[in-house]
């Protein structure tokens, strides 16, 4: 009889269901016994013994449904280590619940602060599959997550259907598209959907470039320009200042986010109508793209068979179309950016796209 846990941690996103029903359908048909134990709300179950014995039935139809059928919630790495307000160690109750179950391994699913903790767990000798999932793209170690495709084509539609507004009234629009440490999500939406600007946290920006930008645009006869930015976009004069200094600026600023205040200095130095969307978490929502659904099943029949063969402590990565394991000790902690210099950067500068630079 083989015991597995799954748990889903961080953030939802559209494939969570998706890749679970791949690890069980892949152990399912080539284990003999097998016993599936979910935990409810992420780390949270696992620390405080929510959970219950899953059967067939719970992942029949859900590979077509986001969110994810175990809840979700975000417990900090940096906290893990911290006793909860009534004195509990939560490591400790963690590695209490495993044991108590008798599991043979625990597969999570998550991103970068998900994937910490399931190193460390790993580090406390649990035997640990990860599976890389997010909409920012931002694991290291794996050329694609699974949501960001489903992210993608969400936040691209949005900025395909603020074109029309943008030139029926001559104006400038921006789409601030998620990803507040990473721009991987609004670089591909921005190029996908044609964005004639796009701002990312790797590339901070001038506004005097974007200005200049625009009036290009104008004077070719272009009445309107729209601009995809990333909620973690930053202005080259802010890069400057420390963590603490920004921090104590964003606490003052009389905008809601970033885009709002390059909206403000368009409107300033040009004398244009800018109008601000914000998709928000609509680009976690929804039912998994075929590309997740597809990527999410090769995932989670990688997982079943590190499992059954025993191979644990790796996440389950895709590297040039092949599912690989790596270890989680090499890539734990780390975060995949934008190179400035990338080849997609270098060719969306080519075409004539601004990255306000």
């Amino acid at each position: 009889m083989r015991k597995v846990g799954l748990l889903t941690s961080g953030g939802d996103c559209q494939a969570l269901n998706a890749a679970m029903r791949g690890v069980v359908k892949g152990l399912s048909n080539n284990l003999d016994g097998l016993e599936v134990y979910g935990f409810y709300e992420g780390y949270k179950g696992l620390i405080y013994g929510k959970y219950r014995l899953l059967t067939s039935s719970d992942f029949s139809g859900i590979l077509t449904k986001g969110g994810t059928i175990l809840g979700s919630s975000r417990q900090p790495f940096k906290l893990m280590r911290q006793p909860d307000e009534n004195g509990l160690d939560k490591v400790e109750a963690m590695k209490h619940n495993y044991y108590k179950l008798n599991l043979d391994c625990l597969v999570i699913l998550g991103g970068n602060g998900t994937q910490k903790t399931a190193n460390l767990l790993r580090e406390e000798g649990l035997n640990i599959i990860h599976l890389p999932k997010t909409i920012d793209n931002d694991i290291y170690g794996t050329d694609v997550t699974f949501g960001f495709q489903s992210a993608i084509n969400i936040a691209a539609d949005a900025i395909d259907c603020i074109h029309t507004t943008a030139a029926s009234h001559n104006r400038v629009f921006i789409v601030e598209v998620m990803g507040h440490k990473v721009g991987w999500l609004t670089l591909y939406a921005g190029i996908a959907a044609g964005a004639d600007i796009i701002l990312i946290p790797e590339i901070p920006y001038d506004i005097d470039k974007i200005a200049e930008a625009i009036h290009k645009r104008t004077k070719a006869g272009k009445g309107f320009t729209v601009l995809a930015v990333a909620e973690g976009a930053i202005s080259k004069k802010d890069a400057k200042l420390s963590k603490k200094e920004y921090q104590k600026k964003l606490e003052k600023s009389p905008y809601p986010s970033v885009s709002y205040e390059v909206a403000a200095q368009i409107e300033k130095k040009l004398g244009v109508d800018t109008r601000v969307t914000v998709p928000g978490h609509t680009q976690r929502g929804g039912s998994p793209c075929p590309y997740d659904r597809a990527l999410c099943s090769r995932l989670g029949a990688a997982a079943a068979e590190a499992i059954i063969e025993g191979d644990y402590g790796n996440m389950i990565a895709m590297k040039g179309n092949k599912t690989v394991r790596v270890p989680l000790g090499k890539v734990a902690g780390k975060l995949k950016m934008v190179d400035k210099d990338a080849p997609i950067v270098k060719e969306a500068k080519f075409m004539g796209i601004s990255f306000g630079d």
